[in-house]
């Protein structure tokens, strides 16, 4: 790429018959010097920015798919999370399912027992009733046989 200074320190042969008018020369070489200057300067401008810029994007790259990659382990923990907490759910559930079967099996239990003594104090206390009633009805004899002894 040719360089303002390039421009700048070109020298044309001169010819003194039909030849170009150093002077005019020498001042567009200035005015082309001068603005070539300003865009060599802007292109050089341009291209550390843009060096700058794909720096920076290449630093953007890193972080997105580093960010991508925590993402992606977040889920991963996450859903282990909630497959242990699930688990866990789970086995708390069936626990308490297994303490209140032993429980009601354990009242069924007493339930039966109870009935049992129930049941057994009712036939003792038909056994009485029959013990009382005959004692009753022996007293009454008693007293019958005594009365007609009188």
């Amino acid at each position: 790429m040719i360089t303002p200074l390039d421009i700048e320190n070109k020298r044309f042969s001169k010819k003194t018959l039909n030849g170009y008018d150093p002077e005019e020369v020498d001042e567009f070489l200035d005015e082309l010097t001068k603005d070539y200057s300003t865009i060599y300067k802007r292109v050089n401008e341009n291209d550390k920015e843009v060096e700058d810029l794909r720096s920076k994007l290449e630093n953007y790259t890193r972080i997105e798919s580093t960010l991508q990659n925590t993402l992606l382990m977040a889920q991963s923990a996450a859903d282990e999370v909630k497959s242990a907490a699930q688990k866990q759910a789970d086995q708390i559930i069936r626990e308490a399912q297994n303490t209140a079967k032993e429980a009601t099996n354990s009242i069924e239990l007493q339930i039966a027992e109870k009935q049992k003594e129930l049941d057994d104090l009712s036939k003792q206390f038909d056994v009485y009733k029959a013990k009382m009633e005959s004692l009753l009805i022996s007293q009454l004899e008693l007293l019958k046989e005594v009365n007609k002894n009188e």
